[in-house]
């Protein structure tokens, strides 16, 4: 399949002839000017690669471009030039916006040349991308199993968290949205640090000393710093660190100013789905929605309002006994699953994963829990 490529330029002769030159080779767009340019990025992209004229009036094609990095920071771009121009185009090289600059007039075969190119560097940076998120990703679930092992209850809540994040998030657009569902599902890491007795106390419902509760109110942060120095998770680090901010700030000094404001965005999305399992151990859904609506100055309403439908996990799912010899992967966990002294081993609500069936019949066999367990399976 041609590669996808877009070309910019103020004069529709122009663009006709690209178009009549290039067709063959690639699926061309056009656009006259900046602003319809941007505008076909966001309506028809992604593309492979951009390229624009220099001298455009309203916005130059580097201005363009640099803005076009922006909404598409994937896509090669490319900037077309005068002889005049070359000062402002070497330039734009230079600051790191533009992958090559032709000059004009420019022969077919040069720009057919250079957008293959293009087109090349375009597949390596996706492919590059999609490796480290998937590296990435492997990385989270070893975490939450780790998690899900030294604390049932806080992975427990995790879950739950993760369910609510990805309700909302559906609601708007994101980028990265891969970076805030590993904040919902590491939000709770950060428990790791503390005490059991400590974690079986909240999450059982009992009230905590103020000193109590100033420990617990810490693990947002240990969360955060356990997870700082691992590349490219910054954003989520920083997200899960805000929880129990009483205002989320809008500047990240530590982050680049490209990812700043989706990062805001999903820390907030992220404190309020805590906030609202929270009032949901006491509060029925449209309850908790309704207190979290007059808290103004913690949660945007636009936020709040987008809970509405939320709907409990298992949905589309039934209940039923199953020996806990026969369980599968992609079952939930419609009980806590404890030892014979009564202590938590795995939470309510989880997903069987893999390696959670292996750690469940290994329980099984040794007789350490009851030979049947309630979980919900697709109806």
């Amino acid at each position: 399949m041609p590669a996808k490529i877009l070309l910019v330029d103020d004069e529709p002769a122009v663009l006709a002839g690209y178009e009549r030159s290039l067709y063959r080779e690639f699926k061309v767009d056009t656009a006259t000017g900046g602003e319809l340019g941007l505008q076909a990025i966001l309506r028809s992209g992604p593309y492979a690669v951009i390229v624009s004229d220099m001298r455009m009036p309203g916005m130059s094609g580097a201005q363009f471009l640099a803005k076009a990095r922006k909404s598409a920071p994937d896509t090669v771009r490319m900037l077309l030039t005068g002889y005049t121009d070359l000062g402002a185009a070497m330039e734009a090289v230079n600051e790191g916006n533009i992958f090559r600059f032709l000059t004009k007039p420019c022969a077919k075969d040069v720009l057919v040349a250079a957008i293959n190119s293009g087109v090349e560097q375009n597949e390596l940076i996706r492919s590059e991308r999609e490796l480290l998120e998937q590296t990435l990703l492997g990385s989270i679930k070893v975490l939450a199993d780790v998690l899900g092992a030294a604390s049932p209850e806080a992975f427990g809540r995790s879950l739950r968290i993760a369910q609510f994040v990805r309700h909302i998030a559906n609601k708007f657009s994101f980028t990265f949205r891969w970076r805030l569902e590993a904040a919902a599902t590491l939000s709770q890491l950060g428990c790791v640090t503390l005490d059991p007795e400590l974690i079986q106390k909240y999450f059982g419902g009992a009230k905590l000393s103020p000193e109590d509760q100033a420990r617990f109110d810490t693990h947002p942060k240990a969360g955060m710093h356990l997870l700082a120095g691992i590349p490219r998770l910054e954003a989520t680090a920083w997200m899960i660190g805000q929880q129990f901010r009483p205002e989320i700030p809008t500047q990240i000094a530590e982050l680049p100013a490209s990812c700043v404001k989706e990062t805001v965005q999903g820390a907030k999305i992220l404190k309020l789905a805590v906030a609202f399992d929270h009032l949901r151990v006491k509060l029925s859904d449209a309850e908790a929605i309704n207190h979290l609506g007059t808290r103004r100055t913690e949660f945007e309403l636009e936020l709040v309002n987008a809970l509405i439908g939320i709907k409990a996990v298992g949905g589309g799912m039934e209940a039923r006994r199953v020996s806990t010899l026969k369980l599968a992967t992609g079952m939930v966990l419609d009980q806590d699953v404890r030892n014979r002294e009564g202590l938590l081993l795995v939470a309510k609500g989880q997903e069987i994963s893999s390696a959670l069936l292996a750690k469940l019949e290994n329980f099984a066999r040794a007789a350490l829990i009851d030979k049947e367990v309630q979980v919900l399976v697709p109806v």
